[in-house]
């Protein structure tokens, strides 16, 4: 388990089996949920001062890591 905030475990509880079935079988999303993961990480090093970076930039990373995962939401909504 992961000490980072905000894993997708944590914000679709329940769902991950359907998750990972739709890796598997869907490019599209795989690479919805690689960025999720990769912009997840880097606002969760920016908060906690591993690599800081300008407010600005995190206040993005944030809005971005938001579109992810409204992206993956909508996504398991209609699959």
């Amino acid at each position: 388990m992961s000490n980072t905030p905000h894993t997708l475990s944590e914000e679709f509880p329940g769902q991950m089996d359907r998750i990972y079935q739709l890796k598997i079988s869907d490019a599209h999303f795989a690479r919805l949920l690689s960025e999720y993961d990769e912009v997840n990480d880097r606002v969760h090093r920016a908060e906690s001062n591993i690599e800081p970076v300008e407010q600005l930039v995190e206040v993005d990373l944030r809005k971005r890591r938001l579109r992810l995962k409204d992206d993956i939401a909508a996504y398991l909504a209609r699959s």
